[in-house]
């Protein structure tokens, strides 16, 4: 069967994947199993497709990505919220996965999102450890939490499970750094990020695992991208308090614990704050503007391939 220029959503779930071809609502699901995978990419393949889109779920849509990429197909992988706010717009609100498999084809149509170059399996990795991380931290936050109120046997056991915990952080975080230094465009990096004062390892690993578009993007675009940028309020006459939103938080918290250190070691992003505060800006929005300052300057070292260079104090007689 080949049909121009046909749009294909793909609802993704444990044990199955469920097709929808747009226009003509042709439908069919597949298990997540390698036969299915196969049958997946011999379908899909059968279309002339313009574009075939799927929802992040946290890794259950790699191999879905992986059978048809190999296929050389027009893959884009989006966030779920895109196509839920795209469906609640069209009066959509139940759920099911034959629903969701047309909505997201739906979505492919109207808004057809850009192709972005996927991840290799290299970056896959990466990514797979930075994610764990964070699963790691969180189990961290919980179990200090526990361990303040337990007593007895149960405070002695959250005890030992706090030391393996930070343990299995540590390796974690050796293992990105290997993976880092291993590869030359990852170090080169690295080498370019740490060069300014305030950023750190943990920072670059941010970087380098979920925000590789640093450095190939507008500053503006790359702040709202993090999330760092101010959105607009305004209606009629009314003019409303601009506030962040969005973004990628995994990224955002580092960065926001990287600009607190820079405001105490970089002379740039230290004065920076300096005269937000002199001018009555209230210190939250500060900090956050001061996040933004930092990160743009990053966006620029990265595209200019050029390593931070400290502003030049200039003596006074």
């Amino acid at each position: 069967m080949d049909v121009q220029g046909v749009f294909i959503g793909i609802d993704v779930a444990k044990e199955n994947l469920e097709v929808c071809v747009r226009p003509g609502e042709e439908r069919k699901c597949f298990s997540q199993s390698e036969d299915g995978l196969v049958s997946l990419g011999q379908f899909v393949g059968s279309f002339s497709a313009r574009l075939i889109v799927l929802e992040a779920t946290g890794g259950l849509e790699r191999g879905a990505v992986a059978a048809l990429v190999g296929k050389g197909l027009p893959v884009v992988v989006v966030n779920p919220r895109q196509v839920r706010h795209f469906a609640i717009s069209k009066g959509i609100l139940a759920k099911t996965d034959k629903i969701d498999a047309g909505v997201i084809a739906q979505f492919a149509e109207s808004i057809r999102p850009e192709i972005r170059p996927l991840k290799d399996e290299e970056a896959q990795e990466l990514d797979s450890l930075a994610t764990r991380r964070r699963q790691i931290v969180q189990m961290l936050a919980a179990e200090k939490n526990r361990f303040q109120s337990a007593v007895g046997k149960a405070r002695e056991d959250i005890g030992m499970h706090l030391e393996w915990l930070q343990k299995r952080l540590e390796k974690n975080e050796k293992d990105m750094d290997r993976m880092i230094q291993k590869s030359p465009v990852w170090r080169v990096k690295a080498d370019l990020l740490c060069s300014m004062k305030g950023v750190g390892p943990g920072l670059c690993r941010a970087i380098i695992s979920d925000l590789p578009e640093l450095g190939t993007l507008t500053r503006q675009k790359i702040a709202a991208l993090v999330g760092v940028a101010p959105i607009n309020r305004d209606s009629g006459n009314f003019r409303g308090r601009r506030t962040t939103w969005g973004g990628r938080k995994e990224v955002r918290g580092i960065l926001y614990m990287a600009t607190v250190a820079a405001i105490r070691w970089n002379p740039v992003i230290r004065g920076f704050q300096e005269r937000l505060l002199k001018a009555g800006k209230p210190p939250k929005v500060a900090i956050v503007a001061c996040m933004r300052k930092l990160l743009s300057i990053l966006n620029a070292m990265m595209k200019n391939q050029t390593p931070w260079q400290p502003p030049v104090l200039q003596k006074t007689a």
